[in-house]
């Protein structure tokens, strides 16, 4: 087994998950305002120093992913960020793409760019001491959309991508999110993640990405939030681990969910579900809102509510490690 694939199994194995604390500047500072915290760079370090020195975090996170900004900074205590979640037994990890742009000629589509440049870059992470990536491809939904151009634009860019990461010594997490943003059925968003997941799987494999030193980060089967369907557990697991065994190769290192706008009870209740269908895969999670939310309102920026957001944070992790092993459901 080599390095990468013995770092993917890490990723998605012994009941963990990874902890998507990537947020770019923007977004990160907009969740600060909405919470009452002034959007500073220090209460954004402020901010992930409390995550990852939540106590007993390892227990149920594998990686942490970071963005440029934090991948960079350093604790209160001058240790960089990679260097402390790697002395807790976590990987760090690192968002590399740049961001969805409007898509030329496919209009409502967008395509994620940062391809250009991406090996440097990719090298100085790994020096920064990065040991996974992240790439985010966004796929809206409606009854014309995604275009076939816009499918095959992000599948190819996730593919070079992932290509690059293995060069240079990463192991890539793929992330194809078809939006819950939308009055688009159940069924709908099934079809459009078959579609994807397949023009992804085809593109992995012309640039011959090794699966099983690659983790996929997908979002799970789901009415549109605007729908007015509801969808049970069992139903979203059952949609969800069809199509991803329909589409996607066995030698897969492992599956990694996306939230995606789901309230954090939800996306565990789902999770949860999955666990008692058979798989080629662990299926375990790499929530972001849906644990980082509760401690974000819990801390509200207040030295002596840091403990609060842990807690937050804590009961979170704990809550989806839980049900990857049936200590838990909640």
């Amino acid at each position: 087994m080599s390095v990468l694939t013995e770092t993917a199994a890490a990723l998605v194995g012994g009941g963990k998950g990874i902890l998507a604390a990537d947020e770019s500047v923007g977004t990160m500072s907009s969740r600060l305002e909405k919470a009452g915290v002034a959007p500073t760079e220090e209460n954004r370090r402020a901010y992930r120093e409390l995550l990852v020195l939540t106590p007993g975090l390892a227990g149920g996170v594998s990686g942490v992913i970071f963005c440029d900004e934090t991948l960079r900074q350093r604790l209160s205590d001058d240790r960089p960020f990679p260097e402390a979640v790697q002395s807790l037994g976590i990987l760090p990890g690192i968002k590399v793409d740049t961001g969805a742009r409007p898509l030329a000629g496919s209009p409502g589509d967008t395509v994620t760019e940062g391809l250009d440049g991406l090996f440097p870059r990719l090298e100085e992470y790994i020096s920064l001491g990065a040991r996974f990536a992240k790439w985010r491809a966004v796929i809206a939904v409606d009854q014309s959309r995604p275009s076939a151009a816009a499918v095959r634009t992000n599948a190819h860019a996730l593919a070079r991508y992932a290509s690059a990461c293995h060069q240079a010594g990463l192991v890539p997490v793929v992330e194809p999110e078809v939006l819950m943003t939308g009055s688009h059925s159940m069924a709908r968003c099934r079809e459009v993640t078959a579609y994807v997941l397949h023009a992804v799987a085809d593109e992995l494999r012309s640039f011959g990405v090794d699966f099983a030193a690659t983790v996929l980060k997908p979002n799970m089967v789901l009415p549109g939030a605007s729908s007015g369907e509801h969808a049970s557990p069992d139903a979203v697991a059952r949609a969800t681990v069809e199509v991803l065994i329909e589409q996607m190769p066995a030698e897969l290192a492992g599956v990694a969910f996306l939230s995606g706008g789901q309230s954090p009870r939800e996306a565990t209740a789902n999770l949860a579900a999955m666990q008692s269908l058979p798989s080629p895969w662990p299926l375990t999670f790499s929530f972001g809102r849906a644990l980082v939310e509760p401690a974000l309102a819990a801390w509200r920026g207040e030295a002596d509510l840091v403990e609060a957001g842990q807690q937050a944070l804590f009961e979170r992790t704990a809550a989806n490690a839980g049900v990857l092993t049936g200590a838990a459901v909640g």
